[in-house]
């Protein structure tokens, strides 16, 4: 896969429109695993419930982090009880390197020339189009951060500020502060230099980050105050807005990703996975997502389905894609399990 498809493909599409299984639920379900929080709520209504509702299969929701070695463990150990998964782009492409996804037979889903460029995986499709952002809370910074060098600035913006523990987009983001230039970050972050480089700039606020884990985690440090400005997904943050909160999207260095369905390789319920794929995949259905959290389409036909108001809160919407970096699943593929143990000891020390 190129690594600039993903950005490129949601310029051209936007500009142009360890557990057991469970035997006895196997047979008259599905478990579908997502991220929790109001994203899976979002998904709950949208999708889960709706399929519910024109099928007859029940779906047991269950939620997880995005860790692999789960998936791996329960594909080695012949207990799959997780049938479809969402995953985002690192994962899936980690996860169709180990072969603990199924590679995908696109004929029993969607035509592939109806999904955005770079959105069709071997082992995943892509759902959703988010972006990791960062934002602050207007009522208490009256003239807030506009700029990812802000979040490094402690004496222009003094107070803690959340980032989730993990080094993907975080190294990024600090090289980009640091001078890098957008297109040239997995260019120094591929050299050891690099590396070093990101990790030095983290370090000049480090003593401040308040670490996050699971996504409903980051407008929470928000709302309660404990953080001035955080790291977060952008329909949670513009989730809460809706609910009342004061909050701002700063839309820099802003990095667009993929929500994506696989199937755990081993599942028993492999028809049914694919029955599900098809419906999350349709039109329709990704349409209703977006007015529930803003994340883009990956379905073409969806795209002209958005309000066009709705469309300009989405990470897809031109004028926010503008500021962005293009991120690379490939990179994090290729290079996430070294840097996640040199993260890990950085964060130990």
């Amino acid at each position: 896969m190129n690594k600039k498809l993903l950005t490129t493909g949601f310029v051209a599409a936007v500009a142009t429109a360890g557990v057991l299984a469970t035997v006895a639920y196997a047979a008259d379900g599905l478990t579908v695993v997502s991220w929790g929080g109001a994203y899976q709520k979002a998904q709950h209504d949208t999708i889960f419930a709706p399929y519910t509702a024109k099928t007859g299969a029940t779906i047991k929701e269950e939620e997880y982090t995005g860790e692999v070695a789960k998936i791996r463990a329960m594909v080695e150990s012949g207990t799959v009880s997780w049938d479809v998964i969402n995953v985002d782009s690192q994962t899936a492409i980690q996860g169709c390197d180990q072969s603990v996804l199924e590679t995908l037979d696109y004929s029993k889903i969607i035509d592939k020339a109806k999904i955005l460029p770079g959105a069709a995986y071997d082992c995943a499709i892509g759902s959703d189009v988010f972006a990791t952002v960062f934002a602050y809370d207007t009522s208490k910074l009256k003239d807030g951060p506009t700029s990812i060098n802000d979040l490094f600035d402690l004496q222009k913006f003094p107070g803690k500020r959340a980032l989730q523990k993990n080094p993907v987009v975080n190294l990024e983001w600090a090289l980009i502060a640091d001078g890098v230039e957008k297109d040239k970050v997995y260019e120094v972050l591929g050299t050891p230099e690099g590396v070093d480089r990101a990790f030095k700039k983290l370090d000049t606020i480090k003593k401040d980050v308040v670490w996050w884990e699971a996504g409903a985690q980051a407008p929470q440090l928000l709302a309660d105050g404990e953080v001035v400005m955080t790291s977060a997904w952008n329909g949670r943050i513009a989730n809460a807005i809706k609910e009342g909160k004061t909050f701002k999207i700063v839309w820099d260095a802003q990095a667009p990703d993929l929500d994506m369905w696989s199937i755990a390789k081993g599942t028993p319920n492999l028809d049914k996975a694919y029955e599900f794929l098809a419906f999350a995949s349709s039109a329709e259905v990704q349409s209703a997502l977006a007015p529930a959290i803003p994340y883009g389409p990956t379905n073409l036909d969806a795209i002209a389905l958005v309000d066009p108001e709705l469309a300009k809160t989405l990470p897809t919407y031109p004028e926010n894609l503008k500021s962005s970096f293009s991120f690379s699943p490939e990179f994090w593929g290729d290079n996430g399990e070294d840097l996640r143990t040199r993260f890990n000891t950085w964060l130990a020390q």
